[in-house]
């Protein structure tokens, strides 16, 4: 199989999986802390008003609803984690997914950080990092903890792709 195919399974594998342990990350957090997690219903406002040339909104809760906005928020959530499993592949190349290392998982998953807090949420209205929330500093750490857990997503999802991989089930690693 030509290795672009191999690139787009791994990239889909490594980043859902990455992006789920990261639900499950926000889940535990809930349950056991009382964090409420991320409402994509406000990811999905805000590239829903995308189209329509509105990138900035003070704050997102505040515009109009847009129809389909929990779906396409979580379409996002996971097209996200699958593009940024794309960017570990890109730089290490697919002995990154045939052969996993936990140090380029954590550089791309902390590294992921710079997302929204330069683009989500002051798109959202919460300012650069976090700045126009009441707790900009409480809001970052959950910030840097969480895209921590999705490099171990990362990590553990490799762990993952790759043992399909020896079982012969993906055709891209040997």
């Amino acid at each position: 199989m030509p290795e672009a195919i191999g690139y787009a399974v791994y990239a889909c594998l490594i980043g859902a999986g990455a992006t789920a342990i990261v639900d499950l990350w926000a889940m535990a957090r809930q349950r056991c802390w009382g964090i409420p997690a991320l409402d994509y219903r406000m990811v999905g406002r805000w590239f829903a008003y995308m189209p329509k040339g509105v990138f900035r909104h003070r704050p997102i809760s505040a515009s109009p609803p847009m129809h389909g906005e929990r779906l396409i928020g979580w379409v996002a959530h996971y097209l996200t984690g699958i593009a940024f499993a794309g960017v570990l592949l890109a730089i290490w190349g697919l002995d990154g997914a045939c052969h996993p290392s936990m140090v380029p998982a954590l550089i791309v998953g902390i590294g992921s950080v710079a997302a929204p807090f330069l683009l989500m949420q002051p798109g959202m209205g919460a300012g650069i990092a976090a700045s126009r929330t009441p707790r900009p500093n409480v809001a970052r750490f959950h910030s840097l903890v969480t895209h921590a857990v999705f490099g171990l997503g990362l990590y553990a999802s490799g762990l993952a792709s790759h043992w399909l991989g020896l079982f012969g089930w993906w055709p891209f690693c040997h």
